[in-house]
């Protein structure tokens, strides 16, 4: 029986030779041309298992070759590339994806040789191997490589993995593994009103990127912890009702209410109802860009409104006390921001905090050399993702997201079998950590994609259902992990220039600021000082979304500025078709009205101030005078004023809120004074009698002419 093995195992090698011999002797005539990067494709699509615990376990390759060229491929050989030399540690992983040298052999059981690929064509392709057969026999991570030959010994193609092994007497260190998904868009209204564009609507539908989120959370993978972006649920929910759109025409058109959009926000409350959920600030705003300029403001606002209108749409507590920046970068000064406004753990990337991991001591025996650098050295070990950094609140939680584990959430656009190797490379990188041989204490791992991922939901829910697997690892919500004995000392907060350049800008920012100042003045006179209606128009201009997209944030500025600026106008001076006034006499009052438009009652003041204070004096201490207006209503006060000198004046009326904050902009009213003040007086009181001491002159000289012709008529007679 051992015998006839032996015999066919050696018939099998030589078969193999003379094959390969075969395609070395190939004469040139018979051989395709040189072969290019682009005609030949090699999908890995599985490897099973995704970890070999037992010798004789059977590794099974499977995948396909494609040929997109014109003419087909010729005696192609496909073969494993893999290595008895384990990896030593995860930089020298990182170093083989890239392309580092390994030393590699080829068993006989993992060789396979197709007699054509038809040009066009797809073949497909099944290798298989047991660790026996690589000569495995303890734990860990090795390089597994797949090479595609053809025409003549041509090398086509090639895939480089990794292949972990554990066997059952492997001890492992159990780390905690946290896995935070985000579920953020960018904004989609410009303010409570209108959409700026129909594409929320498509996200949620068929294989939008809302309606993938939606089927991940349906799987309910165990103890993930989502960041979900109130201001995304307020647009969904807003799209529940008719809504108002403005597509690219630019010409806003009504819309019914969404069955979609209540369909998808009932569906993501169900599926998150048993899941760890924290809330975003709302609209997710630019942290560290608000920071440097002094809006301040906007992120307690951000944070506040986002808890608020989580817990609301959800229908479920949502705390809002962990921040995960934008990019998961942050400097001191919005670190301080965040933690007065009641943040309590902030959720970074590796290179913003950095950590004084411990070195490992050099080993100088050849089965712990680097498997592709030479190296008699390991890497510094992977550092627990918890630790804790002093703001000016005090000590804050700081989580620190591995970010080769975060990517390997994320798969890359056109490349076919990315979802096999991205699993592959999760599997080794948290086997790597478990065995490194620096750290002797469990620590805890992050993982996070980035914020706006556009996730494939089949293999975010295959991950996730990995890493529940791995007898290394144990996965936990991100609100257990906690600082321990394992946690690095960190080396302060990494802000670069170049993190500071790819913030919202000042210019930018300087808009919305003034957007937001106007803004205030809307709550500022209401009565009861109620929140503005535009606090949360505001927050969404402040969205780190538009980093990306500085034209579309500055046309939302300009659009919200417009609305804002009418509801302003709601509230204004009456008769301003009419600004001239007059004013009889020495003293005298004129009224001034002011119209409320809005459908609440405003409280402001009314101040008058005379321009020319030597013509015109406004009698009293000049004061600024309250005034109260029910809505749709008018209010007047009445302004006492003395004229000096007789003329046209100016008057300023300032409207201003009840803390002294100029309301639009000053009214200007002519006064035109008739009455007569100081030597005026005398001079036409001179006047007047000099006119009645001639009237009086006058009456006496006509009186004194009729007497001397009644005394002349009888001496006529007498001489008749």
């Amino acid at each position: 029986m051992g015998r006839r093995v032996i015999r066919k195992a050696t018939l099998l090698s030589v078969l193999i030779a003379v094959l390969l011999t075969a395609m070395v002797v190939t004469p040139a005539s018979t051989a395709a041309t040189t072969i290019t990067a682009q005609q030949v494709r090699l999908t890995i699509e599985s490897i099973t298992p995704d970890v070999p615990r037992k010798p004789t376990d059977v590794i099974k390759v499977t995948g396909k070759l494609t040929n997109s060229g014109t003419t087909p491929l010729t005696n192609v050989l496909v073969r494993l590339r893999p290595s008895r030399q384990q990896f030593t540690g995860r930089a020298a992983m990182e170093e083989y994806l890239a392309g580092g040298f390994v030393s590699d052999y080829a068993s006989r059981s993992s060789t396979l040789v197709l007699p054509s690929v038809p040009a066009g064509g797809s073949t497909p392709f099944e290798l298989t191997t047991t660790p026996m057969a690589l000569t495995l026999s303890r734990f860990g991570v090795y390089p597994l490589g797949v090479e595609v030959l053809a025409n003549g010994w041509q090398p086509a193609a090639n895939v480089r993995t990794f292949l972990t092994y554990a066997p059952p007497d492997a001890k492992l260190r159990k780390n905690k593994i946290a896995f935070a998904l985000p579920i953020i868009d960018q904004p989609r209204r410009s303010d409570n009103g209108l959409f700026i564009d129909e594409n929320l609507r498509t996200s949620l539908l068929g294989d939008g990127r809302l309606a993938d989120l939606l089927r991940i959370a349906k799987s309910q993978p165990k103890n993930v912890t989502w960041f979900v972006e109130p201001a995304l649920l307020d647009d969904v929910m807003a799209m529940t009702a008719p809504y108002k759109v403005r597509p690219k025409s630019g010409t806003e058109v009504s819309r019914p209410g969404d069955t979609s959009a209540a369909g998808w926000l009932a569906a993501i409350r169900t599926a998150l109802a048993g899941q760890e959920v924290v809330a975003t600030p709302y609209a997710d705003p630019d942290i560290t860009a608000l920071a440097h300029q002094g809006l301040d403001e906007e992120t307690a606002k951000a944070i506040k409104i986002g808890g608020d209108k989580a817990r609301e749409l959800l229908k479920r507590d949502v705390p809002a006390t962990t921040a995960w920046p934008v990019a998961g970068k942050i400097d001191e000064d919005a670190l301080d921001l965040l933690t007065v406004s009641g943040v309590t753990t902030v959720l970074l990337n590796a290179d913003n905090l950095s950590t004084h991991a411990a070195q490992d001591t050099a080993v100088n025996t050849s089965a712990n050399t680097s498997a592709n650098t030479g190296a008699n050295t390991l890497p510094a070990v992977t550092p627990d993702a918890a630790t804790t950094i002093d703001s000016v609140s005090g000590p804050v939680k700081a989580l620190v997201a591995d970010p080769v584990l975060s990517r390997t959430l994320e798969l890359e656009k056109g490349v076919p079998g990315s979802s096999t190797l991205q699993k592959q490379r999760f599997v080794a990188e948290t086997a790597m950590i478990a065995g490194e041989q620096g750290g002797t204490l469990p620590r805890s791992l992050v993982v996070a994609p980035a914020r706006r991922w556009n996730p494939n939901p089949a293999h975010v829910t295959n991950l996730l259902k990995t890493a529940a697997s791995l007898p290394w690892l144990t996965s936990v919500p991100l609100g257990s992990i906690k600082p321990t004995k394992a946690s690095a000392p960190h080396a302060g907060l990494t802000y670069t220039d170049t993190d500071r350049k790819a913030e919202l800008s000042k210019k930018y920012l300087a808009s919305v600021k003034r957007v937001a100042a106007k803004a205030a003045l809307t709550s500022g006179i209401t009565s009861e000082r109620l929140p503005s209606v535009f606090d949360t128009a505001v927050l969404r201009l402040t969205s780190s979304a538009w980093r990306t997209k500085t034209g579309t944030g500055s046309a939302e500025v300009k659009r919200v500025n417009e609305v804002v600026d009418e509801s302003i106008g709601r509230v204004f001076i009456t008769g301003s078709d009419s600004r001239t006034r007059s004013l009889a006499g020495e003293e005298g009052q004129i009224p001034v009205s002011v119209k409320n438009a809005r459908d609440e009652p405003v409280s402001l003041t009314v101040q008058v101030t005379s321009d020319s204070p030597d013509l015109l004096e406004i009698v009293g201490d000049g004061k600024p005078q309250r005034l109260d207006i029910g809505a749709k209503q008018s209010g007047t006060i009445q302004v006492q004023m003395r004229v000096k000198v007789s003329g046209d004046s100016l008057l300023t009326i300032r409207l201003r809120t009840l803390d002294n904050k100029a309301y639009q902009k000053p009214a200007k009213l002519t006064i035109k004074a008739t009455g007569y003040t100081g030597i005026a007086l005398v001079i036409v009181g001179a006047a007047l009698s000099v006119m009645l001491a001639a009237v009086v002159m006058r009456v006496l000289r006509r009186r004194s002419q009729r007497r001397a012709a009644k005394s002349a008529k009888p001496r006529e007679n007498e001489h008749v």
